[in-house]
């Protein structure tokens, strides 16, 4: 089972060789297992990938995410035929039933939102406003509280005058956390078989990731809670290192104690074999620990 994030951050070529990708800087050449990889971060424009490097890391299904001249992820690979993706796999995702979505986002969303709640709690705020929006929710949030409760959350958790699509430090951290959750989704997402266009409540027509849009929104605050802990003035690497460390952090998902990555794997299973062979309820819960990590990295090139 994949369990590295490794990330490139300097002048480097990255070849394939024996069933391990090697990475030569100019100090060192650095070999790590494929199997061992899970998400390969390119963060850096002076990086040169082989073909076969590639090959092999999406055939291994591992995710390679590249990011621009300003450091922030620009794109990701997809691979185009996982072992596992069959028509009529595709076919009954595509035919999937407005029921069925709705209750699934209903799930979701109440697990989100109680992270935001939790994320306030965590950080000494006061939450009356955001429980009493919460009770209003109704099913398959037609009155759209999520959007209502996300500016109070982030204003209560920030401050008053906080925009979220404003240019700032923080928003800048917020986007690159983001991204990085989104890749590791739509990751599992492949992995099982389905595509990432086709989802359950996003619906934008040139996106090519509305379903793992969808399933990561629980996730979301993990970045807010890590990021309200911080003093930055700009996106610095030892910013981005910390949000890719993420992934090693410790919470609980459905009653298990388990680290982020694990959880985003299981939390992917779980709404695709309800999307599958539905039930009465669906639940998902996520619940964060007070633990804050620090910006160490398993692999750092």
């Amino acid at each position: 089972m994949s369990w590295r994030t490794v990330v490139i951050s300097q002048h480097a070529k990255v070849s394939y060789s024996g069933r391990k990708i090697v990475v030569q800087t100019k100090d060192a050449t650095h070999q790590v297992p494929i199997d061992d990889i899970q998400i390969l971060l390119v963060a850096t424009t002076q990086a040169v990938l082989t073909a076969s490097a590639i090959t092999e890391l999406s055939e291994a299904g591992a995710k390679i995410i590249f990011t621009g001249k300003d450091g922030n992820p620009t794109c990701e690979t997809i691979a185009d035929y996982p072992g596992n993706r069959s028509l009529a796999l595709i076919q009954q995702q595509v035919e999937w039933g407005t029921g069925l979505k709705e209750t699934l986002w209903t799930a979701i969303i109440q697990a989100k939102i109680a992270m935001q709640i939790q994320c306030a709690q965590l950080l000494g705020k006061d939450i009356e406003g955001l429980t009493t929006e919460a009770d209003a929710m109704v099913f398959a949030d037609r009155t759209n509280r999520e959007a209502v409760i996300a500016r109070k959350y982030f204003q209560l958790v920030f401050d008053k005058g906080f925009v979220r699509t404003e240019y700032s430090p923080i928003n800048a951290a917020f986007n690159y956390g983001y991204s990085l959750l989104l890749s590791a989704v739509n990751r599992e997402i492949v992995c099982n078989g389905y595509l990432t266009q086709f989802g359950i409540h996003h619906h934008n027509g040139v996106s090519d990731f509305n379903l793992g849009s969808d399933l990561m929104e629980p996730f979301r605050p993990v970045i807010d809670y890590w990021v309200a802990h911080q003093k930055f003035n700009e996106l610095t690497p030892d910013v981005k290192f910390g949000l890719v460390e993420l992934l090693n952090l410790e919470l609980e998902y459905n009653g298990q104690i388990t680290i982020l990555r694990n959880a985003l794997t299981k939390h992917v299973q779980n709404c695709l074999k309800f999307m599958t062979t539905p039930k009465e309820e669906f639940e998902v819960k996520v619940v964060m620990t007070h633990e804050v990590p620090n910006n160490a990295l398993i692999s750092h090139v």
